[in-house]
């Protein structure tokens, strides 16, 4: 569920009473019951809203005197709740004139619910509140019969959100819990959560050395020497294979005037998700948040034919979008990404056939890292551009797709989108079973009128060209933060910063140093990315262990036997599987590299 809900979910009346408890059931009473807690414990304080979400639920508060909630104080609303659960309060229902609940919640001084009521549209003439004790909450329902159902429950955390989401309002304090029907089912969950803690990106990217976020440079990343290493090698795969697919790869300005994003529509539709600045009293330019506009500009700087078509410019140029700051998280949500764009100008009868290859690369790209995959189709959202009867053809060929790819499950998202064309999502799941939006293939109708786009078909005649936006990785920035998380850091080898690690076990003896140092040469020299030990004075065994946790795949060990036996057999431990074996320089270095080429995911 979404982590935010509209008016006409908080305060519509009710739906009917389920049959059967369900977990949006009990996470949303579970909200009801963690309020009334703090409420109980902070007397003044106002609530916001407080929804189901997914694995969970929030609610959000303004205490009163501007205090922060602690861990401390977490401990306590949970064990209030606690209390609260015992007595098996019910959950009470009632259906109120729009004026009396207004009264009700102003006399109680919950201005947030007051202004819930004043946002709904004039034909409401009721609304539904629960009572929970001496806990009201404006709310369509449904909620459990009693509290005593409440008893595996757990707060996880506190965060502070602007109400609405605008920064120009209050500050609240957003409390997240989870609930779940059983205690073996939330002992799962808390687990799961472990896990995802340790395999957090941003505590790896920086004992890695990978990347660093700068207070100065909000949501936008400095890539350290290792994490460029990543990324370019993710770029030179994705530049070599579209190369070889027909792709012609162009460079764009950062910055446009004005004019260019009406002409698209993005001024109309994404102005506020935009980094905007005057150069000169006339004239305003805007970083470019997606390189659309300009591919169309590259598609009209000359007269093309449809033996032409389908016609790929690929492009991975900087893109900056103006990301709420509580929104930022590491790699994940960002201010300032790359991601491995395409602009596909396509006839309308090649649509399916360019979607049939594009998902035959999303299939190889997301095979080599062993990512699970399902898809998503947005339709038209409310503020769409363009007319329905246009919108109606693209979303039906795009259904027509999806349903031709028999094994990949699809969902269906109404209003999800892009204002110029529907689109397919690729959302991925990852080692621990969290699902991500990564790339994305949107068919769109619009811009190409906009911008005037033509080609001469058969028959000598002008006509307007579709085009195909799509990209496969998405942000290379959340990619690599997710492919962190899904390898718990330790990188696929032909990725990995470090591939091996020449480690003397006596680096007191110059021969064997000398001998270390010719061998990582020799393995540089063959094209792999090797770096020799240097922590003077410490014991072979803690720096192995050093080797580890930096993550280095391969930890070839050289000593004064080595250099004495003097046959070119070296020790190789392999960090990902355990274990050693002895081999010549030769055949490490032939099975390092097939195993680089075939980009293995471990």
């Amino acid at each position: 569920m979404p982590e935010e809900v509209d008016d006409a979910a908080e305060a519509g009346l009710p739906l009917e009473a389920p049959v059967e408890l369900s977990l949006d059931i009990l996470r949303h009473s579970a909200a009801h019951l963690m309020a009334a807690a703090v409420c109980e414990l902070f007397p003044g304080t106002q609530y916001d809203v407080g929804p189901a979400i997914e694995d969970g639920f929030f609610y959000n508060f303004l205490l009163p005197d501007d205090r922060h909630l602690s861990e401390v104080d977490l401990v306590a609303v949970e064990e209030r709740m606690r209390a609260l659960a015992a007595r098996r309060i019910p959950y009470q229902r009632e259906v109120l004139a729009r004026d009396r609940a207004r009264s009700l919640f102003e006399a109680m001084g919950q201005s947030f619910k007051v202004a819930i009521i004043d946002r709904l549209g004039e034909e409401v003439e009721s609304v539904a509140v629960y009572r929970t004790g001496d806990f009201v909450d404006l709310c369509r329902g449904p909620h459990v019969a009693d509290s005593g159902l409440l008893t595996t429950v757990k707060l996880l955390r506190v965060a502070g959100v602007y109400w609405r989401g605008d920064e120009a309002n209050p500050q609240l304090q957003r409390i997240y819990g989870t609930a779940w029907l059983t205690p073996g089912d939330l002992a799962a969950y808390l687990e799961r959560l472990a896990e995802a803690e340790r395999r957090d990106h941003r505590r790896l990217g920086r004992e890695l050395e990978m990347f660093h976020f700068e207070p100065s440079a909000p949501g936008m990343p400095y890539w350290l020497p290792n994490g460029v290493i990543v990324l370019n090698e993710l770029i030179d795969f994705w530049r070599r294979d579209h190369r070889a697919r027909g792709y012609h790869e162009v460079m764009t300005p950062l910055i446009n005037e004005k004019a260019l994003w009406e002409t698209s529509g993005h001024w109309d539709h994404y102005r506020e998700d935009m980094f905007l600045f005057p150069v000169d009293e006339q004239t305003t330019y805007g970083l470019k948040p997606m390189n659309c506009p300009n591919a169309h500009v590259v598609f009209n700087l000359r007269r093309h034919s449809y033996r032409e078509l389908p016609l790929r410019y690929s492009d991975i140029d900087p893109l900056h979008r103006f990301e709420r700051s509580g929104t930022l998280h590491g790699l994940l949500r960002v201010r300032k990404f790359m991601q491995d764009d395409a602009h596909i100008f396509v006839t309308e009868e090649q649509i399916e056939g360019e979607y049939a290859r594009i998902l035959e690369i999303t299939r190889i790209y997301y095979g080599i890292f062993n990512l699970e995959y399902s898809l998503r189709l947005g339709t038209r959202p409310t503020d769409f551009m363009g007319d329905p009867e246009t919108w109606d053809r693209a979303e039906a060929a795009l259904l027509r797709i999806l349903e031709a790819n028999a094994g990949i499950p699809f969902t269906v998202e109404a209003g999800e989108g892009a204002f110029y064309g529907p689109k397919i999502d690729i959302l991925m799941k990852d080692a621990i079973g969290r699902s991500w939006q990564t790339g994305t293939i949107q068919l769109d109708f619009q811009q190409p009128r906009r911008f005037g786009c033509e080609y001469i078909d058969a028959s000598g005649a002008a006509r307007t060209p579709v085009t195909i936006h799509r990209v496969i990785y998405g942000s290379l920035e959340r990619f690599v933060g997710i492919l962190l998380e899904h390898f718990a850091g330790q990188l696929p080898l032909w990725l990995a910063a470090v591939q091996v690690e020449v480690v003397p076990v006596q680096d007191d003896v110059e021969a064997v140093m000398e001998c270390a140092r010719g061998l990582a040469g020799r393995l540089e020299a063959a094209g792999l990315r090797a770096a020799l030990s240097d922590h003077p004075g410490e014991r072979m065994q803690a720096r192995i262990r050093d080797a580890e946790l930096r993550k280095v795949p391969y930890v070839v060990v050289v000593g004064k036997r080595d250099v004495e036996r003097g046959d070119d057999v070296v020790t190789v431990r392999d960090t990902r599987r355990g274990g050693t074996a002895q081999r010549s320089v030769a055949e490490l270095v032939a099975v390092l590299s097939e195993e680089v080429a075939s980009r293995r995911p471990g």
